[in-house]
């Protein structure tokens, strides 16, 4: 048990279990925020489309809803449901990429040795050189 608590403790386990459990109740709130806020205007927009009532029905009887359909036993591709989790998938991915851009951002590259140039040759060298690796000149 002493193991397996260092590991959690001392390793990024623990970050990633986390990350886990605020992703999963983030997602949630995605979700929501597309069915409930962000797909009914749209819906309204594109003429008082429920988007997930859409769905096409694979069998020969005609149903006017998906849940009459699924009430049925009817086989259906619910393609309505399918654009709500895509446009949840883009929202997610969206602000894991600015998340990442952020957290991510590359170090500033370390500052080199300060330089001077050889009066002779012009080559770069070194400010502390007394002789050019180039030329050999005294500098």
């Amino acid at each position: 048990m002493k193991g397996f608590k260092d590991f959690l403790l001392q390793t990024n386990a623990l970050a990633l279990a986390i990350g886990v459990i605020i992703g999963g109740a983030a997602g949630k709130v995605v979700s929501s925020m597309v069915n409930d806020l962000l797909m009914p205007p749209i819906g309204l927009l594109l003429g008082n489309v429920d988007f997930s009532n859409l769905f096409i029905n694979l069998s020969s009887t005609q149903y006017a809803t998906l849940a009459e359909a699924q009430a049925a036993g009817v086989p259906t591709i619910r393609y309505g449901l399918f654009l709500n989790t895509m446009v949840d998938f883009v929202i997610v991915a969206f602000c894991i990429f600015m998340i990442g851009k952020i957290a991510m951002k590359p170090a500033p590259a370390p500052a080199g040795p300060a330089m001077k140039e050889c009066p002779q040759c012009g080559e770069q060298i070194l400010a502390k050189a007394k002789k050019c690796r180039y030329c050999t000149s005294a500098v």
